[in-house]
């Protein structure tokens, strides 16, 4: 800590302050003149930068997929084994998991478009999308999506989530429905059942 210096000088003098309160004074205004452009550049890139679209209402993201180069490989007992006659070659393995995007339409309903997410050394990257036309065909407003759990861990690969939507905007109870994606990629859209 540096030495604190009393000055006399008038200049430096705040009426009715005390030399030590005069000097932290004037060091809280030299901070605030340094730190004012920053604040002010912070909030210029704040406004610029749009993280998504505001009539995205819901994104969940949850499950995995994962499926190695050779689409074959998982049917043959003898992949990756290598013979004295044959030379193995390694496919590499893609994983990644899935999201649900729920999207407002104008008229107020929503559109779920469900996309397939792989994770690769530049991060994550959507290599598909495709809009679930069961939802779309109802006409739903979307009030929530909630995956099967929240702590991050499947078991299995697949995708189970929750839809809850309402057909009628009045309408006190939403429905529920099921997204389901089993371990071989197949997608069933159903409304579930207690």
């Amino acid at each position: 800590m540096l030495p604190i210096q009393r000055f006399n000088t008038p200049e430096l003098r705040v009426s009715g302050a005390t030399p030590r309160t005069a000097l932290l004074s004037i060091q809280c205004l030299v901070a605030l003149v340094l730190f004012l452009p920053f604040a002010e550049g912070s909030a210029a890139r704040a406004d610029e930068t749009v993280l998504m679209p505001a009539n995205i209402i819901f994104v969940t993201s949850t499950g995995y997929w994962e499926e190695s180069g050779d689409p074959l490989s998982a049917l043959d007992p003898k992949a990756g084994t290598a013979t004295d006659n044959q030379s193995a070659t390694i496919s590499p393995t893609q994983r990644g998991y899935y999201k649900l995007v729920a999207v407002r339409q104008p008229e107020g309903n929503a559109h779920i478009f469900l996309q397939q997410v792989v994770l690769d050394a530049a991060g994550p990257k959507v290599i598909s999308s495709a809009e679930l036309e069961e939802f779309s065909a109802m006409k739903a407003y979307v009030t929530d999506i909630r995956p099967d759990t929240s702590d991050g861990v499947a078991a299995q690969p697949g995708l189970f989530a929750t839809v809850y939507l309402k057909t009628d905007p009045t309408a006190l109870e939403p429905e529920t429905w099921t997204v389901l994606i089993d371990d071989i990629g197949d997608i069933k859209v159903e409304r579930e059942t207690n």
